[in-house]
């Protein structure tokens, strides 16, 4: 336990933050909580970025109706296709909770949340493009099996020179094939 209170082990912020240790510690890694190591390597994470971490997520999930059933992430940093997504998938009709995420950081933020059933990511995106955010969860066991789905602009040539996707990642292009993801979702509902 940390003996200065405005400072918290990797442990205390995971239980504060009801996520894995190995979340935080993906987290700190990835600088979405900035952290430190003391002299005997330890880290050591400021309270106050775990709180206003909570912060966030309380108002993440008062923005977003807690339902039952399938969890879709969307990260795209589109505000109008964002939209979209929210209109198609309410279209749909079926038990989806939608949870979106503007960058490849937040889309990390919300997979620790919400631990989806289906990922859908831009690969190009500002701060934390989908390429990184989609290393970091095939290094991290707890998310290897995770279905993901990229939607691009870019061709197979520009997925290749930015060093490719896992083979298990789905890549669709953009515009987006909406009729494709409900197919997708509706095909693992009934599984």
């Amino acid at each position: 336990m940390s003996q200065d209170k405005s400072l918290c082990t990797t442990r205390e912020a995971a239980q504060l933050l009801d996520v894995a240790l190995r979340t935080v510690q993906l987290w700190v890694e990835s600088g979405v909580l900035p952290a430190w190591k003391t002299a005997g390597g330890h880290r050591r994470i400021p309270r106050a970025a775990v709180e206003a971490l909570l912060e966030s997520r309380r108002q993440a999930v008062s923005g977003h109706a807690k339902a039952a059933g399938f969890k879709l992430l969307v990260v795209e940093d589109e505000a109008d296709l964002l939209k979209l997504y929210r209109l198609q998938v309410e279209s749909w009709g079926l038990p989806v909770q939608l949870i979106t995420a503007v960058n490849g950081f937040e889309g990390l933020v919300r997979v620790g949340e919400a631990k989806p059933d289906l990922l859908v990511t831009d690969l190009n995106m500002p701060g934390m493009d989908g390429f990184r955010m989609i290393r970091s969860l095939r290094a991290n066991t707890d998310f290897r099996s995770m279905q993901i789905v990229a939607v691009t602009a870019l061709g197979k040539d520009e997925i290749a020179d930015r060093g490719g996707l896992p083979p298990d990642v789905r890549v669709f292009t953009k515009p987006v094939p909406f009729s494709e993801l409900e197919r997708l979702v509706r095909g693992r509902l009934g599984a």
